[in-house]
């Protein structure tokens, strides 16, 4: 079967089984959602190819067509109503209340009982005070961002006691005590987690935050750049690490994999059996990422077969999934979890053909803004998932 978008398509027709032998993949199903995901059938060239600290409690104030084997603001239509705004933290000389975008803002209509998970963002801004000290930031929102939370904070009071306290101001406005908060920031793992456990709150390092994420980037445009103690070259104090890809551990290991592709309207379908609980999974709301997709648009993927499809996915599912990439010279995929985990996830043949192919799914990837997916099966030819995973590979925050 082949799923062909608008503009793109990619190639894909063998299969690599885990003892490198190669065999053939085919169907001719006409339905998207009730055959299994397919590698493509078509030429490659139809696609055109772009390849080109500290830690502690307390912060310093100095501030393949193949498979491969496995082996050993603007974001939303609508007004916000402001609710409340957060008085935390003392005012110094003024700058930490003056700003009209900090507070709590809720959209309009929201449920705030089904708010159970945040994202959370704890960092200096490149910004300065009237003492000449990076000003730092508390953000906090939810996956749909109907909750928007933030407050600024002189660099003198960084502690796990400062935001234990911002965030249970933010309980205390009638929303529900978060059973999750995801943060990015590896060097934070410390203060989130201790402020957390406090609250008797999972705290999850994890890149997941794609909708807090995307607000930094909105707020440094239109509210960072426009304060007066804005400084343009101003070095992130954290910046996102990255560890040397490590093996993957054997219970994650499939038997075969596959790059796939699924119609948009074929993703929403698998994004309806997560949310109603019929397979293991991790979704976000699509508009978070503000992309333009139409229902035909082509989203690729890669798919794992395996005789333990259902342990696997469990498995699989404790992790916290953010993006697959391809590495062509070490031929493999690089699976990233958490805020900084690495892992080899699979390996394929090198040659001319799977070079091409890896580019040309890279590419199509590219062409979706970054979005693409992981999907679990009983086998290639599966007529259902038992997990599906919406993954990401977008721009990282500028600060």
């Amino acid at each position: 079967m082949s799923f062909t978008g608008a503009s793109t398509t990619i190639s894909l027709a063998s299969v690599w089984s885990s003892n490198g032998s190669l065999h053939l993949v085919c169907s001719s199903s006409p339905n998207a959602h009730s055959c299994p995901l397919q590698t493509a059938n078509c030429s490659t060239h139809a696609l055109k190819v772009s390849v080109n600290n500290f830690r502690g409690d307390h912060v310093p104030f100095s501030d393949k067509g193949f498979h491969g084997w496995f082996r050993s603001e603007g974001f939303r239509k609508g007004s916000r109503l402001v609710v409340a705004f957060s008085s935390i933290a003392e005012p110094s000389a003024g700058l930490y209340g003056e700003d009209v975008t900090q507070g709590t803002v809720i959209l309009p209509g929201t449920d705030v009982q089904s708010i159970t998970e945040w994202e959370l963002d704890f960092c200096s801004r490149p910004i300065v005070d009237e003492r000449g000290k990076r000003v730092w930031e508390l953000l906090i929102c939810d996956s749909s961002r109907s909750l928007q939370f933030a407050k600024y904070f002189p660099n003198n009071v960084i502690n796990s006691l400062t935001l234990k306290d911002a965030m249970l101001s933010v309980v205390q406005m009638g929303l529900p005590k978060p059973q999750k908060v995801r943060f990015f920031r590896s060097q934070m793992t410390n203060i989130v987690t201790k402020a957390c456990t406090e609250l008797d709150i999972q705290a999850v390092p994890s890149r997941r935050c794609f909708s807090l994420i995307r607000w930094l980037d909105e707020r440094y445009d239109s509210v960072y750049k426009k304060h007066p103690g804005f400084q343009e070259n101003a070095t992130p104090l954290l910046q996102l690490e990255e560890s040397f890809p490590a093996e993957l551990p054997d219970n994650l290991r499939g038997e075969q994999w596959a790059f796939v592709q699924l119609p948009l309207s074929g993703v929403m379908e698998e994004i309806a059996a997560v949310e109603q609980g019929d397979s293991f999974g991790d979704i976000f709301p699509l508009d978070v990422l503000g992309l333009e997709l139409s229902p035909d648009q082509v989203i690729p993927g890669v798919a794992v077969a395996s005789a333990r499809a259902t342990p696997l996915a469990a498995w699989t599912n404790a992790l916290e999934l953010a993006s697959l990439r391809v590495d062509k010279q070490k031929k493999c995929l690089i699976l990233t979890t958490g805020c900084l985990e690495r892992w080899v996830y699979a390996y394929y043949r090198r040659s001319r053909q799977s070079d091409e192919e890896a580019d040309a799914w890279e590419a199509s990837k590219k062409a979706c803004g970054g979005l693409h997916f992981l999907a679990l099966q009983d086998s290639l030819e599966s007529d259902a998932c038992t997990g599906f995973w919406l993954l990401y590979d977008g721009p990282q925050s500028r600060i």
